[in-house]
């Protein structure tokens, strides 16, 4: 157990998990510019940029939306397949290290997810199974391994003509 002194006339004891916590929150909220990553474990894979996490820290496990890439939607052409892939990279039960960036509006935690062979995000990029989020496409070395993957027609490039997740969605108004 430790003690932590809130003020003179004050004493809480905590256990050394609940110390941990409450010293990663502080830090966080100290630094922000810094992303703590926790190693989390894959409870499941929906589609190719959604996964369930269950993390230490957590009672139950966490939609996480990964951040800075946009997979097709389930009916959509490629939807399996990105899902497929993202179940290979990332199978249930694999640990998974996640930096959080917030919430979407739909409540899931936005983050960066690496299972163990590097950033998530990119390796669904570099083999054709995502497209970059419009909102990063001034990230140069996103756009890179998209333009990579286009060019070798790997994933949903050797598609006779993708459609980008956005596009698609804007088109089916029931997702």
């Amino acid at each position: 157990m430790f003690h932590m002194q809130y003020s003179n006339t004050f004493k809480r004891v905590v256990s050394r998990s609940s110390f941990i916590k409450h010293l990663a929150g502080g830090l966080a909220l100290a630094l922000p510019g810094i992303v703590l990553a926790q190693v989390c474990t894959v409870t499941s894979v929906h589609d190719g940029d959604t996964m369930r996490l269950m993390c230490p820290s957590q009672k139950k496990s966490m939609a996480v939306r990964l951040e800075r890439i946009d997979a097709p939607e389930i009916g959509q052409a490629g939807g399996i397949a990105s899902r497929d892939f993202l179940r290979a990279l990332c199978p249930v039960g694999s640990q998974a290290r996640l930096s959080r960036h917030g919430k979407d509006r739909y409540g899931r935690t936005l983050g960066d997810v690496d299972c163990g062979h590097g950033s998530v995000q990119d390796t669904m990029l570099r083999h054709g199974q995502a497209w970059v989020y419009p909102k990063f496409i001034t990230q140069r070395a996103l756009v890179d391994l998209q333009g990579q993957a286009k060019a070798g027609r790997r994933g949903l490039w050797a598609l006779p003509a993708p459609v980008a997740p956005w596009e698609y969605r804007r088109r089916d108004k029931r997702l």
